[in-house]
């Protein structure tokens, strides 16, 4: 049996380790395998809590979308391990949406490991309350990968100074002919947009949802369940106002 994890483990630095005790062990990750030249896409919600572990190959010139949103539990946690092979394409698209003492969780390692392959992950998180939410990001560019395109774009919206984000995106490049991007912020919503929108009619809450909506709305777009995926999204923030 695999041994528990414990603060030493970077990918675990930050998880609720009482609660994975009670999941552990886990069970193995799904393996998903895209062969050449085709398409995969899933939405996941998370909303019972739990670990969701995915294994997930891109053969040549294939594709994968993936969109998350991970919002119910004690402690919900996605891990994503992709690998893509030359001239494949993966995005991810993910929410976060959390309060009380939630621990929410989004890991994922993509590694580029042939040339002029692409990949795109954006995460918004917002958290109320006492939350936590995390995003540890590794994109690994191998040897002879090059041409490789990768962008991780994160974000993260406190609206209680009680919340908690941790966010690390992570480049290991070992190719020179590659275009690598990441960008970070945590931040609170704007008080002047607020007090702008509440002087045309909105109340309070209503107002503060409308922003947040706009703050994570880009995460679904192109997503199979793309109306679904934004009216459960829309509902979890209702209920942090």
């Amino acid at each position: 049996m695999t041994a528990l994890p414990t603060r030493r483990d970077e990918a675990w630095r930050y998880a609720d380790l009482e609660a994975v005790a009670r999941l552990w062990p886990l069970p193995a990750p799904e393996r998903i395998l895209v062969p050449a030249g085709e398409s995969f896409a899933r939405a996941i919600v998370q909303d019972k809590g739990g670990i969701h572990q995915i294994d997930l190959v891109l053969e040549a010139g294939a594709e994968a979308a993936i969109h998350v949103l991970n919002c119910s539990g004690d402690y919900g946690r996605i891990e994503l391990n992709v690998t893509l092979h030359e001239g494949a394409d993966f995005t991810l698209g993910a929410a976060q949406i959390g309060g009380d003492a939630q621990t929410l969780e989004i890991i994922t390692t993509v590694t580029h490991a042939e040339p002029k392959a692409t990949s795109r992950q954006m995460v918004r998180s917002v958290l109320a309350g006492q939350a936590t939410g995390t995003y540890l990001g590794k994109v690994a560019v191998a040897h002879g990968a090059q041409q490789t395109d990768s962008e991780q774009s994160v974000k993260a919206m406190l609206l209680d100074r009680t919340a908690t984000a941790n966010a690390k995106p992570e480049l290991e490049i070992f190719a020179d002919d590659v275009k690598c991007a990441h960008g970070c912020a945590i931040g609170e919503l704007d008080p002047m947009a607020l007090f702008y929108l509440q002087s045309r009619g909105l109340t309070p809450a209503d107002a503060q949802t409308l922003l947040l909506q706009a703050f994570i709305a880009e995460v679904f777009e192109g997503a199979m369940d793309q109306e679904a995926l934004q009216a459960r999204a829309l509902a979890q923030l209702g209920a942090l106002a």
